[in-house]
């Protein structure tokens, strides 16, 4: 089963982090990351660039374009993983693993259907 873990945090509190934070705390990351992949758990990753350069596409037809995400909470989504795991627990166990070296994110594990055009989808 494929699992989305959606990674937030306080954008002010990530931007206002020196080079020298963010790299450590990227390769801290990236010790995770490496461990799921060599599980054969990781798929597809992504650091989120600023809300501030996000646009929002929404309306009837062919929709407006709005800048921003416009996110009613204190926390903005800054980056995702696509997990593959047995279980639900499984998916949990990976996510509190980045969340142990990554201690004031908030992260949202949901699970995923992959779809892949003309394929027929399953549930596991």
């Amino acid at each position: 089963m494929f699992y989305a873990v959606l990674a937030y945090h306080v954008e002010d509190t990530v931007q206002s982090w020196s080079p020298d934070e963010d790299a450590a705390l990227m390769n801290d990351l990236l010790e995770v990351n490496d461990r799921l992949t060599r599980e054969g758990k990781l798929g597809p990753a992504a650091r989120l660039g600023a809300t501030a350069k996000a646009m929002t596409l929404r309306g009837p037809g062919d929709g407006l374009v709005i800048d921003g995400p416009f996110a009613e909470t204190k926390e903005q989504l800054l980056g995702l993983y696509v997990l593959d795991c047995a279980t639900q627990d499984e998916a949990i166990a990976a996510a509190r693993d980045l969340k142990r070296v990554n201690p004031t994110a908030v992260y949202e594990i949901r699970p995923i259907m992959l779809y892949l055009p003309g394929a027929t989808l399953t549930v596991s």
